[in-house]
């Protein structure tokens, strides 16, 4: 069988993209998506997602998401962005300066313009405050810790620590390490479940960690942040009492290659 696809990265968040709306790609193969995301026997990607027709005609698509390992995952904001960007560029989409896609945690508001792709995130209803953390859901769960010099960090080992820690069975965790550069300027390393390890860049991730800035100092709600792979910016209405709401993840979406693969 062959499949073709694009590949798609956000920030270094990579991802193979394929146009599901004939539904001929079997979501339920576990073992074909890990195989396609693996970095030596497939293609290579951090997750994989497939573009689908919505029930409704006024949402241009659905969009379901695989992590690496092959199993269909919760949102991923990167990912959000990079589908966006390749609806636009196969005219799933009626209006590129602004559209409609479900996901996994519901409907979301994209506007692209020339490979920036802005993305209207779900609300956060609470956030906690553990010993030395933040937990928050952001679409996906996320555990953020405020650090100094989180380059000497062991992303992998401190990281996997506590995304299988007792503290967040059974479903584990996302896990950020976040540096007060300036009071609107952060940076983020994050480590993400079914991939196991650090990525380039985390959409939910950086989301999670501007509003623990907020949260935390109670000053900026518009923030630029740095992650592994390039920049990206967040910003949000409300607080911790009511909660935040309009939020917005903005970066770069950028098609890499496509290509056909025979499995």
């Amino acid at each position: 069988m062959k499949i073709d696809f694009c590949k798609y990265q956000g920030t270094g968040n990579d991802f193979v993209i394929i146009d599901n709306r004939d539904g001929n790609f079997d979501s339920k193969n576990t073992d074909l998506v890990s195989f396609l995301c693996h970095r030596r026997m497939g293609i290579g990607a951090d997750g994989l997602m497939l573009l689908e027709n919505h029930p409704s005609k006024d949402v241009d698509f659905t969009m379901r998401y695989y992590n690496s390992d092959g199993k269909e995952a919760s949102m991923c904001g990167n990912g959000g962005r990079c589908i966006a960007a390749f609806a636009v560029k196969i005219g799933a989409v009626t209006k590129p300066e602004e559209f409609y896609f479900e996901a996994v945690d519901g409907m979301h508001v994209a506007k692209y313009n020339d490979g920036i792709v802005s993305l209207q995130m779900t609300d956060v209803k609470e956030i906690s405050n553990g010993e030395n953390y933040y937990f928050l859901d952001t679409g996906s769960p996320h555990y953020v810790s405020h650090k100094s010099k989180i380059d000497t960090i062991d992303i992998k080992k401190d990281g996997s620590e506590i995304r299988y820690s007792d503290t967040f069975k059974p479903g584990g965790t996302n896990v950020n390490f976040v540096e007060e550069i300036a009071p609107d300027h952060i940076k983020v390393r994050t480590y993400e479940r079914g991939v196991e390890d650090e990525t380039y860049s985390c959409g939910t991730g950086v989301v999670a960690s501007a509003i623990s800035t907020f949260v935390r100092n109670n000053e900026c709600k518009d923030f630029n942040i740095d992650v592994k792979g390039g920049k990206l910016q967040v910003w949000f209405e409300g607080d911790s009492k009511v909660g935040f709401n309009n939020i917005w993840l903005t970066g770069p979406a950028t098609f890499v290659f496509k290509g056909s693969i025979e499995v």
